[in-house]
């Protein structure tokens, strides 16, 4: 994913601060992580995301396809 994509994209729940790990884009204030589905198209979708909690237990990775 381009980094300047990141730089100005926010969290869709509270507008804040996103950053990368590994396979899933973090919002430390909200406690969720934003899958980055196979094509580095990420998904940004509130219902769609796992609580932060989850995507550690799982090490920043997972098998979502589009």
């Amino acid at each position: 994913m381009d980094p300047k994509l990141l730089e100005i994209m926010a969290c869709p729940k509270c507008k804040g601060d996103i950053e990368k790990k590994d396979m899933f884009i973090v919002c430390k204030k909200c406690k969720l992580a934003y899958p980055v589905l196979e094509n580095r198209i990420p998904d940004m979708l509130i219902e769609d995301a796992w609580k932060l909690d989850k995507a550690k237990k799982a090490k920043f990775k997972h098998k979502l396809k589009l």
